[in-house]
Formats: structure tokens, C-alpha cells, sequence
């Protein structure tokens, strides 16, 4: 089983991404948040520079963020710069697009989004709607050596619900899911290897499970400082999904819990006093899987980290990220908040437990 590492984008990530080459970490992924991180493509044309083998990957590309023929480009330009090393990993967006007070990207617009890069990538003529009309497009001269189109640049899709991993399978991409505990996980990539079958695929499967977490020390608090930090960020997505799904409607792919019940009625309360009014969303997604803000720290319990975040002691750890590579997952994928760089040391030797 392979390890990755997920970043919040910083023009400077090729730091981080330098210390998970040397600790034996497979890939990078670097997040396409505009407004909240950096750009991915910059911060991953300096990790490419700095770096000569872990693989480099969008974690992941929302298509409304850039046309389908600069998105091609891109990719390719990095793949001149780290051949071989370049993942193009997308999906229908919910950070990057509720930032903005959107909704998910249609899964027939995603599609051929994906179709339009690839076939720009086999050297193809391509029709695509540019400004309200069908524009004839194709990369002109990749015979210059400016761009990489030879190096395969494989694609990774997170989808979440049974449409987008029909998708997924239709096209034979990869597969990347958010897992909150092994058990769950498990019976995730189950109905994805079905979904895969039923598609007429033939070839493995390749899935990736993304975890966010902490490694703590025994009898350390869940929810104590370290736990809050490292862990707390991907509790709160809960919180703003709700508020999400209660002011402006959005489809919401998770079912509550229960024992959550209070806490999501609370906040979403508490978001209802968000300015401005006609723009609850900038607040609401302030900080978003990178840090824990002061006014919804009261809503997150440490049994909603527990229950949402790989999170205590190392032998625990190591256990229940085994259980993911007996449950089949080729890669398991650490999410690293801003500010936090040190917890990859940890993730670290928890990857050296698996050779």
C-alpha cells in the first residue's frame, strides 16, 4: 500500500512535499481552493523543481475553476518539468464551489471535461463550447517540446455518491474516497468494486482512501489542543454542510448521525447571524479543513472527531489504517492542516510500520 499526503495549498508546499519524498511518502495532492489556499498549478511547479520522484497530484481539480484547454496545459506543462510524475485528480467541487455560495458541477459537465483534457492530451481536434458557441480546439504544436503529452498522466476522481462513482468506473479512472473509519471504508469500496464490474471493467481497481486525523499520545485528549488542530478541521466540514444544506438548500451526501443532532441544530443556528446575509457562505466556510474558527469550536465534540477522523494513539492508528489495506485500498492519503507541517513526522512512522 502506497502513502500520500494532502496539503491546503502554500506557494511554498515543495517544502512539505520535499520532507514526504524523503520520508518515503508516494504522492502529493494539493488542494484547488481559490480563496482559501493557493493556486495548485504554482505550488506544484515549484514541488516538481524540488522533488525527482514522489508524484505530484491535484487533490483535486474542480472544472469550473479553469476551461478544459488550460487545465490540459497545465498538466502538461508540469509533465515536462516531473515526467511520469503528474496526477490529474478532479471532482464536481464542494470547497472551492461553496466558497462561492455554488452548488456541485454537473456530472455530465465534469464528464466531458475530462473527455475534452484527455483527448487534447492524445493530440485529438475537439469540439467545445466557448462563449455560447462550439469552438473547434486542439493543442497546436506539442511537437516544440514546450508540453509533455507523451508521459501518461493518469486520472483520479473523488466521488462520494452513486452516480459520480458510476462515472468514475465508466471511465476507468481512479478512485479516491473520504473515510472517516475502516468499517465504513470498507463497505465503500465494496459498492465502488460492484459499480466497477457492472461498468464492464476489467482492469483493477485503484482507490485511495483520504483520511484526515491525528497520532496522540495514550491518554491524550481527543479533543485537547493537538487533536483540535489536526483533527478538528475535517469535524467541522460536518458543521458547514449543514449549515449548507439548511440556508441555501444544497444537497448534503451524508446522513447525520444522531448523536451529532445537537450540535449541527446549534450551529446552524449559530450560522443564521452570518454576514452578510445574502452571503452566509464566507463565513461559513472560513477556515475549512484547515483550521477549527473560535465561534464553531463550542460545536465540535470529541466524539465527533472520534467518529470522523482517524485520530489516536499510534498502535491504534496502525491498526486501523491496516484494516483499510486489508479492506483492498491502494493508497491511504494523510491531510496535513496549515501550520501543522510537523504531524507528517508522525505520519511518518506510521507509514514505516507498513515497510
Amino acid at each position: 500500500m502506497q502513502f500520500g499526503i494532502a496539503i491546503p495549498t502554500a506557494a511554498d508546499s515543495w517544502r512539505l512535499v520535499r520532507r514526504a519524498e524523503e520520508l518515503g511518502f508516494g504522492h502529493a495532492w494539493f488542494f484547488d481552493t481559490q480563496m482559501l489556499s493557493a493556486d495548485p498549478f504554482v505550488a506544484m511547479t515549484a514541488a516538481a523543481m524540488k522533488t525527482s520522484r514522489i508524484k505530484l497530484g491535484t487533490g483535486v481539480l474542480i472544472p469550473s475553476n479553469r476551461i478544459a484547454p488550460v487545465a490540459a496545459t497545465a498538466f502538461a506543462s508540469l509533465n515536462k518539468l516531473a515526467p511520469g510524475r503528474i496526477v490529474f485528480g478532479v471532482s464536481t467541487g464542494f470547497t472551492g464551489r461553496r466558497t462561492m455560495g455554488l452548488g456541485a458541477v454537473k456530472l455530465a459537465d465534469m464528464e466531458e471535461y475530462i473527455q475534452v483534457v484527455h483527448a487534447l492530451w492524445r493530440g485529438e481536434t475537439v469540439e467545445l463550447a466557448i462563449e455560447g458557441k462550439q469552438r473547434k480546439i486542439r493543442l497546436l504544436n506539442p511537437e516544440l517540446g514546450l508540453i509533455n503529452t507523451d508521459d501518461p498522466i493518469p486520472t483520479y476522481i473523488a466521488a462520494s455518491g452513486p452516480k459520480a462513482r458510476a462515472l468514475t468506473a465508466k471511465l476507468g479512472a481512479a478512485w479516491i474516497d473520504g473515510v472517516a473509519d475502516p468499517e465504513r471504508g470498507a463497505a465503500s469500496l465494496a459498492q465502488m468494486r460492484t459499480t466497477w464490474q457492472a461498468a464492464g471493467q476489467t482492469t483493477n481497481l485503484t482507490a485511495v482512501a483520504w483520511i484526515s486525523g491525528a497520532v496522540l499520545e495514550d491518554g491524550e485528549p481527543v479533543d485537547g489542543p493537538r487533536g483540535m488542530a489536526l483533527a478538528g478541521p475535517r469535524a467541522a466540514t460536518l458543521l458547514h454542510r449543514a449549515a449548507d444544506t439548511a440556508l441555501a438548500a444544497h444537497p448534503t451526501p451524508l446522513a447525520m448521525q444522531p448523536a451529532f443532532a445537537e450540535s449541527v441544530e446549534g450551529y446552524i443556528e449559530h450560522a443564521r447571524s452570518f454576514e452578510p446575509k445574502d452571503a452566509y457562505y464566507l463565513a461559513n466556510h472560513r477556515g475549512h479543513l484547515m483550521f477549527v474558527r473560535p465561534d464553531e469550536r463550542p460545536f465540535i465534540t470529541a466524539e465527533m472527531i472520534r467518529r470522523t477522523t482517524f485520530v489516536g494513539a499510534a498502535a491504534d492508528l496502525t491498526q486501523r489504517i491496516g484494516a483499510l489495506k486489508e479492506a483492498g485500498f491502494d493508497q491511504v492519503v494523510f491531510s496535513i492542516p496549515p501550520g501543522q507541517e510537523h504531524a507528517i513526522e508522525d505520519w511518518g512512522r506510521i507509514r514505516r510500520t507498513f515497510g
